[in-house]
């Protein structure tokens, strides 16, 4: 199976660019109430995903910093804790079921790095359910109809 199956086009993900600020991403991620979402940079190329625990630590480590100081917070000056792992849009569907075990989402990427959308854990777990079940539905409908 293709894994463009999947994919929550770049149109329809809730993502920053390196140029927001810290307020921007926490006004934007409360408001979607997401944990993560992807980064790109100003030519269209994943750089990363920033966490929550990214945002927390960075007001852990910088004591003096307030919420109204956020605005003044560029991304750049977050350190990112985990490195989401981007797919081809040439991968395998093994390819994103090991990586959806550790994130959220699985950013997808073109030939040139460019992000083009996501795979949501979600929709991975959803279609492993329905593939599991359907072979498990068949393997009781053989075994009803067995004469041996």
């Amino acid at each position: 199976m293709n894994v463009a199956f999947f994919l929550t086009p770049k149109k329809d993900v809730i993502y920053t660019t390196i140029n927001a600020t810290m307020r921007q991403i926490l006004e934007r991620m409360e408001y979607h109430r997401y944990t993560a979402i992807p980064i790109i940079d100003e030519e269209g190329k994943y750089v990363g995903t920033l966490t929550e625990g990214d945002l927390l630590w960075k007001l852990k480590d910088t004591p003096e910093l307030t919420f109204l100081d956020t605005s003044k917070i560029m991304l750049k000056d977050i350190p990112l804790h985990r490195q989401n792992k981007p797919v081809s849009i040439n991968a395998s569907i093994e390819d994103l079921i090991s990586l959806s075990v550790n994130q959220n989402f699985v950013p997808v990427i073109d030939d040139q790095q460019i992000f083009i959308g996501i795979i949501k854990r979600s929709d991975i777990i959803n279609y492993c359910y329905r593939l599991a079940f359907h072979k498990h539905q068949n393997i009781e409908i053989d075994t009803k109809t067995d004469t041996r």
